[in-house]
C-alpha cells in the first residue's frame, strides 16, 4: 500500500484494471482474480523489493559444496538474503526503481523456482502456504483498490512520506 501511495499512476493503473474487471459487483472473488496480470505484477515488485523475511531461515550445509567460486565447508550455516537478491542489478534493470511493467510479460514468478525472485524460500524447504497467502494477498489487495482511493492525509506531501526501511521499529521501548 505504501508503494501504491508513493507511486499513484500505479495505483491508478492498478484500480483500473480492478474496478473494469469487478465491474458493479460488490465484492472481488476468487474468479476475478484470473485477469488481474497487473495487480500480480504490482504484488511481484513489491515482493521483489520488500520480501516479508529479507534474511531467509538458515541452512545448514551438508557436504562441502562450491557455490560461484565461493567454498562452502559441510556444517556451515547459510543466509540467504532475498531482500539482496531482490536488488541485483545482474537480474533487473533499474533495481531500486519501483516498477511492476518488468513482470507484466516476464516469467518470474516467486513460488522458488526462479532464483531472481525468493521472497518465501526456495525448493522443498520453500514456504508451503504461498498458494494461499497470496490468493488472500490478491484478494485484499484487489478489494482495498476497487472499493477506495488513499492519499495522505492533510497538507502532507509525497516527497515527505519518509518509506526508508530499517530495523529501529524493533528497538523501540
Amino acid at each position: 500500500m505504501s508503494e501504491l501511495l508513493t507511486h499513484p499512476k500505479v495505483m491508478k493503473k492498478l484500480q483500473n484494471e480492478v474496478r473494469e474487471i469487478v465491474g458493479n459487483k460488490a465484492d472481488v472473488t476468487e474468479d476475478d482474480l484470473v485477469g488481474m496480470h497487473y495487480l500480480r505484477a504490482v504484488i511481484k515488485e513489491t515482493l521483489r523489493l520488500h520480501p516479508p523475511v529479507p534474511l531467509l531461515l538458515p541452512r545448514m550445509a551438508t557436504q562441502d559444496v562450491n557455490v560461484n567460486g565461493y567454498s562452502v565447508k559441510a556444517n556451515t550455516q547459510v543466509l540467504v538474503n532475498a531482500w539482496q537478491i531482490g536488488r541485483d542489478p545482474k537480474s533487473y534493470s533499474k533495481p531500486e526503481k519501483y516498477e511492476p511493467e518488468r513482470f507484466l510479460n516476464s516469467e518470474i514468478d516467486f513460488k522458488g523456482t526462479e532464483f531472481e525472485l525468493i521472497p518465501f524460500g526456495a525448493g522443498r524447504r520453500g514456504c508451503p502456504g504461498i498458494p494461499f497467502g497470496m490468493v488472500v494477498t490478491e484478494i485484499a489487495l484487489a478489494s482495498i483498490v476497487h472499493n477506495f482511493t488513499w492519499s495522505l492525509p492533510g497538507d502532507e506531501k509525497l516527497e515527505d512520506l519518509d518509506m526508508t526501511e530499517s530495523t529501529y521499529w524493533c528497538s523501540r521501548t
